[in-house]
This record gives structure tokens, C-alpha cells and sequence, in this order.
């Protein structure tokens, strides 16, 4: 419980500094904006680092969830390679100007195909799921 205490207080000191440096920025003080930016992005960099490390020590240290991470990897890369070999790559030329190439098309291409896939993949889930509840009230 003292944790959560000491959370919410950090919280909040973070909050009030956040409203003060929003203060600053209404009132047209430019040339701060790019300090605040920088502290931004290293605060933004601090979370991802630590997101980072907590869920790759939690994945290491349990070897069935490693297995099932490593299985939902695969499943995904074959879905990317699945959709690159369906891909077309055509040149695209607007005014005599190359916009973007046959390589560039492709990897387009190839986003499009997983997103239609894993959309259609999760669509099915949720009905596969709802049916099963139906079936099993």
C-alpha cells in the first residue's frame, strides 16, 4: 500500500510540472519549447527502456511464455512472408516523376495484405469466442 501512496504522489508532482510547463508554452515563451521537447523525448526513451527491460527479464525467466512469444513470432513473420509473395510491386509515376518504386509498392503492397489478414484473423477470433460462450451458457 505505501507504494501506491508513493505512486500517486509522483504522479501528481509530474502532473503539476506538466501544467507548468504548459503555462510557460501559453505564454509565448518559444525558445523553451525545444528544452521541454528534449526532456520529453528522454522521459519518452526512460519509459520505452524500461518497458523494454521489465518485459524481456519477465519473458526469459518463464520459459512456457517464452515458447508461446516465440510461436505468435513465427505465426506473425509467416504472415509477413505470406503477404510479401501475394504482393504485386509496380512503379508508380505521377508526371513523369518516379513517386515510388517497384520494391517500395511491393512493401506497401505487403502491409495492406497483413493487415487484411490479421484483421480477418481477429474477426474470426471474436466470433469463434462468442459462439463458444453461446454454446456453452
Amino acid at each position: 500500500m505505501a507504494l501506491h501512496k508513493i505512486i500517486r504522489i509522483v504522479v501528481l508532482i509530474l502532473a503539476l510540472i506538466g501544467i507548468a510547463l504548459l503555462a510557460t508554452i501559453i505564454t509565448g515563451n518559444e525558445g523553451t519549447i525545444s528544452t521541454y521537447m528534449t526532456i520529453a523525448y528522454v522521459v519518452l526513451g526512460i519509459a520505452i527502456l524500461f518497458t523494454l527491460l521489465f518485459s524481456f527479464s519477465q519473458l526469459f525467466t518463464n520459459k512456457d511464455t517464452l515458447k508461446k512469444t516465440l510461436i505468435s513470432l513465427g505465426l506473425f513473420v509467416l504472415v509477413i512472408v505470406i503477404s510479401y509473395v501475394l504482393s504485386e510491386g509496380a512503379a508508380v509515376y505521377k508526371d513523369g516523376v518516379l513517386v515510388v518504386s517497384e520494391s517500395g509498392s511491393k512493401w506497401v503492397g505487403t502491409g495492406l495484405r497483413t493487415f487484411y489478414i490479421l484483421t480477418f484473423v481477429a474477426i474470426g477470433l471474436m466470433i469463434f469466442s462468442g459462439v463458444k460462450k453461446l454454446i456453452k451458457n
